[in-house]
């Protein structure tokens, strides 16, 4: 006769492993998070894509427009100083940057009067920082909207939470604490959106300015080449 043999199973193993695993917190997915925000992460979804648009569009605009050639203000005074007026406007030109076509512009005044040129650089020099901080006004907008946007959120859920509450007339902690923490996600995303913009904003208003500095300290040196006596100036148109 066969006996059958059953092995005895470990249920307070078992029971403690289940016991275990449930006691385990549930961990958040960002995306969870997200979704638990409500439609003002709607506007702050928006405003972030705005955001790294206009950072990284402008950024390579800046540094392509910005670029300058080390030698290119010596090799601008030279052709100048020797009278080659029209090669130093077709080297300038050549440039396609903001830099060449301020100098292209100013060469195509020698002749005139001192104040005239100065002008012409002063006046295209402003035209082409215009150019460079096209649209970059919004990032200065995004970055002051974003915050209020979750902060608007946030307020609006502690609203929903109170007025739940008095309906239903039952002070929970787990209630508040759920229904707080998921609200406060939208003044988290506001504030990171606005770093951001406001990062982005301030960096490439960096890059501006060095443009700027550069741009002043080339036409001190041209300007200073044509008010020279030499007798190549003296031949100019």
């Amino acid at each position: 006769m066969l006996l059958l043999q059953v092995p005895a199973v470990d249920t307070t193993a078992a029971s403690l492993s289940a016991t275990s695993a449930a006691a385990q917190p549930q961990s958040l997915q960002l995306f969870d998070l997200v979704a638990k925000g409500g439609w003002v992460m709607i506007p702050i979804a928006f405003l972030l894509f705005s955001a790294l648009y206009l950072i990284f569009e402008r950024f390579f605009v800046i540094r392509s427009q910005t670029k300058v050639d080390a030698n290119f203000i010596d090799n601008i005074r030279d052709m100048v100083a020797q009278g080659n007026i029209k090669s130093a406007e077709s080297f300038a030109k050549n440039q396609r940057t903001a830099m060449g076509r301020v100098f292209e512009k100013a060469i195509g005044r020698i002749g005139s009067p001192m104040k005239d040129i100065e002008g012409t650089i002063e006046t295209v020099g402003q035209i082409e920082l215009s150019r460079l901080e096209r649209n970059m006004g919004y990032l200065g907008i995004i970055a002051g909207i974003a915050p209020m946007l979750g902060f608007i959120g946030t307020i609006s859920g502690i609203i929903r939470i109170f007025y739940d509450i008095s309906l239903s007339d039952n002070i929970s902690v787990g209630i508040i604490a759920g229904g707080l923490y998921e609200k406060m996600i939208t003044s988290g995303s506001g504030l990171i959106v606005g770093v951001i913009a406001y990062t982005g904003y301030h960096l490439l208003n960096m890059m501006i300015e060095r443009f700027t500095l550069s741009l002043e300290m080339n036409s001190f040196e041209f300007i200073e080449v044509l008010q020279k006596p030499t007798n190549e100036t003296a031949r100019m148109r």
